[in-house]
């Protein structure tokens, strides 16, 4: 019975650290999903900006999260802000209408649905800091290589 009891704790153990865990997509892995949901292109972004874009804000992680400071943090693998695009109790702006810990899900679709948000603003991908400081005017091609996309 001991050893029962010990089997059960371990595997349920192993279960919630595999809930719990982020998922960290592979770079082609992650420009192939981009290219389903129609990003390449998507408001003139091409799919290596949105890789690129993702490489930088959070190496491809799911559940990245960076605290700026006082009602601002940034969530998931495009590293959304709460200030203004989800909602996260710090009474922001919430232009695209959700919770922020939407953004950390390993089903990607509000993440990409909101990423499409952000980029229709007037800003577009330069709301994104690390998009500017390494992915803008350089060439890009590597982030999509050899990934059949």
């Amino acid at each position: 019975m001991y050893v029962w009891c010990m089997v059960m704790r371990s595997l349920v153990f192993l279960l919630l650290l595999a809930v719990s865990s982020a998922k960290v997509f592979e770079r082609c892995e992650w420009a192939r999903v981009l290219k389903k949901y129609g990003m390449d292109g998507y408001r003139g972004v091409t799919l290596a900006d949105w890789v690129c874009l993702s490489q930088w804000e959070s190496s491809f992680n799911t559940r990245a999260t960076n605290y700026n400071g006082p009602g601002s943090t940034d969530y998931g693998i495009f590293q959304i802000n709460s200030r203004y695009w989800c909602e996260d109790g710090s009474h922001t702006s919430n232009g695209c209408n959700i919770k922020c810990d939407e953004l950390l899900s390993d089903d990607v679709t509000a993440a990409i649905n909101c990423a499409k948000r952000v980029v229709e603003d007037p800003q577009g991908v330069r709301a994104w800091v690390a998009w500017k400081s390494h992915c803008e005017n350089r060439d890009l091609s590597s982030y999509v290589q050899g990934c059949g996309v």
